[in-house]
């Protein structure tokens, strides 16, 4: 592939999420980078023609009728439910086409890997769709890792009929899962959980406890029945305490070793913009952060990787760990409901 030819793209499932990887690749087309949208594909033929309609491509019904089609593309965004993740990408991949798979990367191991073994066998790429490994909030917090020991994460968000073919642990709490593993870098050693239904026939609140083998412990808290919006990530590590707000994409830093040299009418302010309460005597600044839209950098990345033929920053083995601790989560919540009678 020439350096300076467009990659040409599509998108399968046009969707919440789908709706969002067209928007993007068409304003990357847009801006010049070498990108060219080319199909979208839905089981709606209705919504599939009305995306089509919207960007100038061509629609279809299924991958089936897409690859039948002959239409020649470089890389595809796999945004159906969870689910069909298996269906879409196994004929995909076979076809020689990269894959940008939405999280989590299937709704079991026996689907993952048999997407991973495919890829291998055709040499293909497979990013996962770990969004928050884009955000630049945490790109900032993995430059300032110093062997964190704690994490506390809270991810709550307001019912919606979204995403309802998996439980809340695979649909919000597993974004937390992939960051942790990624910056804890050690075998899990126990896993302790509950969850309960609220508003649906799975999960839809859990409480979780993940302790690793290098003593780290991480508590993770997801919820798709709050009446808030919450996503942050707080972590401690030797002497200082770092705080996170996705949503904000800023971070926040507390050092207990800093002389403490600031002016406590500035250190309060910061506190109170940031939601931190820092004792007397504690350094608080808040680290530079590079805004960007998160979603666009992750496009932008796989396609470097697919230009490039390199591994993505968040490759179908990050995803394959990330829906291991998800589902060993989930056993652990069915077997306490089990013990509580629940």
């Amino acid at each position: 592939m020439a350096a300076s030819s467009a990659l040409r793209v599509a998108v399968v499932g046009a969707g919440a999420f789908g709706r969002n990887h067209l928007r993007v690749y068409s304003e990357l087309q847009k801006s010049g980078y070498p990108v060219e949208l080319v199909a979208v594909v839905d089981h709606d033929l209705a919504v599939a023609a009305q995306a089509a309609a919207s960007y100038g491509i061509s629609g279809f019904e299924s991958v089936e009728a897409f690859l039948k089609a002959g239409i020649a593309v470089d890389a595809v965004s796999v945004c159906v439910p969870t689910v069909l993740h298996a269906a879409a990408a196994l004929p995909l991949l076979a076809a020689g086409i990269d894959l940008l798979i939405e999280k989590p990367l299937a709704a079991n191991l026996a689907d993952a890997d048999a997407i991973l073994a495919l890829s291998r066998e055709h040499r293909r790429i497979v990013q996962v769709g770990h969004l928050e490994r884009f955000n630049p909030a945490v790109t900032a917090a993995r430059d300032e890792l110093r062997r964190p020991m704690f994490f506390e994460a809270h991810r709550l968000s307001i019912f919606t009929p979204r995403s309802l073919d998996v439980d809340v642990v695979l649909d919000l709490m597993i974004h937390d899962l992939d960051i942790v593993l990624s910056l804890v870098d050690s075998p899990v050693r126990e896993v302790r959980a509950v969850g309960l239904p609220v508003l649906s026939h799975k999960v839809d609140i859990a409480n979780v406890r993940v302790e690793f083998e290098n003593g780290c412990v991480a508590n993770f808290t997801a919820s798709r029945v709050s009446t808030e919006r919450v996503r942050k990530l707080r972590f401690f590590q030797p002497h200082q305490y770092l705080s996170l707000d996705f949503a904000r994409q800023d971070l926040l830093m507390i050092d207990v070793t800093a002389a403490a040299g600031m002016d406590p009418a500035q250190l309060a302010a910061l506190a109170q913009a940031a939601g931190e309460h820092p004792s007397a005597g504690l350094s608080l600044r808040k680290v530079p952060v590079v805004e960007g839209e998160p979603l666009r950098l992750e496009i932008t990345s796989f396609l470097d990787a697919v230009r490039g033929r390199t591994r993505p920053v968040v490759s179908g083995e990050d995803g394959r760990a990330a829906l291991a601790l998800a589902l060993e989560i989930n056993a652990a919540i069915a077997s306490h409901a089990a013990r509580t009678g629940l």
